[in-house]
């Protein structure tokens, strides 16, 4: 969904900009998460991997990345990393623990930072399809936003029709709250219903998700 514009977070007595996301890596174990930024641009199979991932037919559609050439991915992470400089969002990349393949994408984002309200979205080429392992990252980046950010209240909004998406956001414990009827143009260039998931800090931590023990077949997002 597109991000509305917002003031600015009043500073801290201290100095300190409050509800800043503050670069960290997250170990899943089996998978790391780290940040996006230009250390990525250099040449080599995670830069390869991004554009590859931008051309994935289910990305384009459900997550359209402006990363059609090496060119276009180098702003893209420009970007990410100005993100992170600013503390307006969090942007990690999922990477297999053991190669290094790229296995995905979580980003956290304020939509309204003084009132505490985010936005999470995933997506996940396929080598990190059907493994569990984005909607692990899912809950490992909610948990971190809510401990460590103070996000009060952080949303999931997809495509009716991205089913797959609907499954992780409910497993990941965020909540439907209903229809958001033609509310964004997605990479077909139509507008689509999206549903809308919230978790709030208060929520109970749901329960953990299996890791399958094989790899079914591709799910979008």
């Amino acid at each position: 969904m597109s991000t509305p514009v917002t003031a600015p977070a009043t500073a801290d007595p201290d100095g300190a900009e409050p509800r800043t996301f503050r670069r960290t890596t997250l170990d899943l174990g089996d998978a790391v998460l780290r940040p996006w930024g230009r250390a990525d641009a250099e040449p080599g199979a995670l830069l390869d991997s991004l554009v590859a991932a931008a051309a994935d037919p289910l990305i384009a559609l459900w997550n359209p990345l402006p990363a059609r050439d090496h060119a276009a991915a180098l702003t893209w992470l420009a970007a990410r990393e100005d993100s992170w400089d600013q503390g307006t969002a969090a942007p990690f990349a999922v990477l297999d623990a053991t190669g290094g393949t790229l296995l995905g994408c979580v980003n956290l984002r304020w939509t309204d930072r003084a009132d505490g309200l985010a936005m999470i979205g995933y997506w996940a080429p396929p080598a990190g399809r059907g493994r569990g392992v984005i909607a692990r990252a899912t809950r490992a980046v909610t948990a971190w936003g809510f401990r460590t950010a103070d996000a009060r209240r952080i949303e999931i909004a997809h495509a009716v029709g991205n089913e797959a998406s609907c499954r992780l956001a409910l497993n990941c414990g965020y909540l439907a709250e209903g229809t958001l009827r033609a509310s964004y143009r997605f990479g077909d260039g139509t507008y689509h219903d999206e549903h809308l998931h919230a978790r709030l800090a208060t929520d109970p931590e749901p329960a953990p998700v299996p890791v399958p023990a094989s790899s079914p077949s591709p799910s979008p997002r």
